[in-house]
């Protein structure tokens, strides 16, 4: 199969290429790029106003099978992948039973491959998730899993972790760690501030997020294991692996559109649909993540999609599940607040949701290299649109940017040279 993409501006940061070129894709592959090239019995794709790049690495997503299929399967959630621009993604192991043998890994992937979305899941880092015992790393390698994580069950048995750093080093695995001490935020709904007076109700402290991730980061100093803070939301977490980076830790981190767009006051106007973990912070924070962004603290830009039904949501905001999908608008609002707002070029908008994640996890992807899969999102960069929650494809509607006006569409994703979305 011959696909010749003509006449867009092809972005790739791995190869520090941003021109207006063609690109032929051959047989799932890219074969060339330049500029006028001859059609050659190809099936042409006019690019012509449109940016082409690097499919996204989504290295945070929920897809709720096996489980929970009531908030989203493997196929909705890759449908929203696709939608998106995603055409790899890292599905996190908190499904019933967790992922946490080879099994429940070779499964999702199966389940995965009619979509034309890479899906990698994460393995467990302990048996169910329970934080008392490890899973077999060697086999969840052997399976596929690009990195290990208990996810939103962070893990407080310090000498459990350790060892888990240590035999997760061994294999060249990072550990992916959702940082809040769990005895700290319970099942809080909000940050602990000026808004959880206003409800009455107790908040999440920041400090929880920043021990955790200072506690990660000196076992990671001690060990020499790869270890990965998921969602940094305040501006002290991110001064602190900003200093731990210089001291030469192997430490990265990533964050989510919700933390570099919105604050803890999106509750009070939004109540459950503004609920998540870490909760939604100051604008202080937020403003401390636009600085990680830009100095390169924060290395990636995830979404961490977590579909619930409407019926979860629709509950009072301390009984609602934390949560928010993101898939379908992430690049949209990531294009809307860092790029066009001056904060950051587009080459680093697409470097920190394509190339980075994918060079972090040791992944052959994010790039429009020569002989590479040719995984490729073509996207307006300008056009303006309005977010509606009902025009989604992923079964969760709970976004807190429903109606929020946004710049850049997704018009193509293609996956090893198959166009899997065309909008329209």
């Amino acid at each position: 199969m011959r696909l010749l993409i003509r006449g867009g501006r092809v972005v790739d940061p791995a190869n520090s290429i941003d021109e207006y070129l063609d690109i032929l894709l051959v047989n799932g592959k890219i074969a060339r790029l330049g500029k006028n090239l001859p059609v050659e019995d190809a099936q042409v794709l006019e690019a012509g106003g449109l940016a082409a790049a690097p499919g996204l690495v989504d290295m945070h997503v929920h897809l709720r099978e096996p489980g929970f299929e009531a908030k989203e399967t493997v196929a909705t959630g890759c449908a929203a992948a696709a939608r998106g621009g995603v055409t790899t993604l890292v599905a996190m192991p908190n499904t019933r039973p967790a992922t946490d043998c080879g099994e429940v890994v070779r499964l999702v992937r199966d389940k995965a491959l009619p979509t034309g979305v890479n899906v990698l899941p994460a393995g467990a880092v302990t048996l169910g998730q329970k934080g008392e015992a490890l899973t077999d790393f060697a086999a969840l390698k052997a399976a596929g899993v690009p990195a290990l994580t208990d996810d939103g069950a962070p893990i407080q048995n310090l000498a459990l972790l350790r060892q888990a750093m240590a035999a997760a080093k061994a294999l060249g695995l990072p550990l992916l760690d959702h940082c809040e001490d769990r005895d700290m935020v319970r099942n809080y709904a909000v940050n602990e501030g000026a808004v959880s007076r206003k409800l009455g109700l107790p908040g999440r402290p920041a400090v929880a997020e920043e021990l955790q991730i200072m506690r990660d980061v000196m076992l990671a100093e001690d060990t020499g294991a790869h270890v990965h803070i998921c969602h940094i939301s305040t501006a002290k977490g991110v001064d602190i692996v900003r200093q731990a980076k210089a001291r030469g830790v192997r430490v990265t981190c990533e964050t989510c559109p919700q933390y570099f767009t919105l604050t803890e006051e999106e509750v009070l106007r939004q109540g459950a649909m503004a609920r998540v973990n870490p909760p939604l912070r100051t604008q202080a924070d937020v403003e401390g993540i636009r600085a990680g962004l830009v100095d390169g603290t924060i290395d990636a830009i995830v979404t961490d999609h977590a579909p619930h039904t409407a019926e979860e949501k629709s509950k009072p905001l301390p009984d609602a599940p934390s949560g928010m999908v993101g898939l379908e608008t992430s690049l949209a609002l990531a294009l809307t607040g860092l790029y066009h707002t001056g904060l950051l070029p587009l080459s680093r908008v697409l470097a920190l949701m394509s190339a980075a994640p994918a060079a972090l996890l040791g992944l052959d992807k994010g790039t429009l290299g020569l002989g590479r899969d040719a995984d490729l999102v073509l996207f307006d960069p300008d056009q303006e649109w309005t977010i509606d929650k009902n025009q989604f494809v992923s079964k969760g509607r709970n976004t807190p940017f429903h109606g929020r006006a946004v710049r850049g569409k997704v018009k193509y994703t293609i996956s090893r040279g198959n166009i899997i979305y065309m909008e329209g």
